[in-house]
């Protein structure tokens, strides 16, 4: 399955393939030149199948839990203070998503979405730590009955350009559905609670949808 997002880079990449392909073919008299043309435009249209794959997966709703919103690796577990919404102290969570990840952003936890903003900024590499502050980004909060209120960070990277959040402010989500989209490496930041069980550790790899982050009684 391939994500909604992609369906004008997949056409444009599977015509640019067909074109590369006849071209070629019939107007490239060198065999090796001519292989080499045509499985370096097969090789690129590969890669925009991969990057907008968007794998299905059964999820079973639980409140006392928290899911990871993308696939990655866990780069950050740390108290900071967080003050754009909350202006105070919060646990937070970063995974990064490199270029060969799943790109889907997926709600952890159901809920009501009390705030949902979009922020222009800059293209720091998504590991750097002011990403978080001065990059392009888009910020949700989920109001959960278990765990209160969560915030989550959409983060573009130095490649990423475009960030799509499906967040509407008022509106109830469900854990584990489609809340949006990152193109190419970026980064996701969850704010929780101080105090809440975290489940997991530094460079653990997250599935989005699947690793559990935190879990509450």
């Amino acid at each position: 399955m391939f994500h909604k997002e992609g369906t004008q880079s997949i056409l444009l990449g599977t015509i640019f393939t067909a074109v590369v392909l006849l071209l070629s073919d019939n107007f490239i008299d060198t065999n090796w030149l001519k292989m080499a043309i045509q499985i370096a435009a097969l090789l690129l249209l590969i890669i925009i199948l991969q990057f907008f794959r968007n794998p299905k997966r059964t999820v079973v709703l639980n409140d006392n839990q928290i899911l990871a919103p993308v696939d990655g690796k866990v780069v950050v577990i740390e108290e900071v203070y967080e003050g754009e919404y909350f202006k105070e102290k919060r646990l937070q969570i970063s995974i990064f998503m490199s270029p060969i990840n799943v790109h889907v952003t997926r709600y952890g936890l159901s809920g009501l979405v009390k705030f949902s903003k979009y922020h222009p900024g800059k293209f720091l590499v998504a590991w750097h730590p002011k990403a978080s502050e001065e990059n392009e980004r888009t910020t949700i909060v989920i109001e959960n009955k278990t765990f209160g209120e969560v915030l989550y960070r959409q983060i573009a990277g130095a490649l990423a350009r475009r960030i799509v959040n499906y967040a509407v402010e008022g509106t109830q989500v469900v854990q584990g559905t489609d809340a949006g989209f990152i193109k190419f490496g970026s980064r996701v930041d969850i704010f929780l609670p101080l105090g809440t069980p975290i489940n997991v550790v530094l460079n653990q790899k997250a599935i989005g949808g699947k690793t559990v982050i935190a879990t509450k009684a």
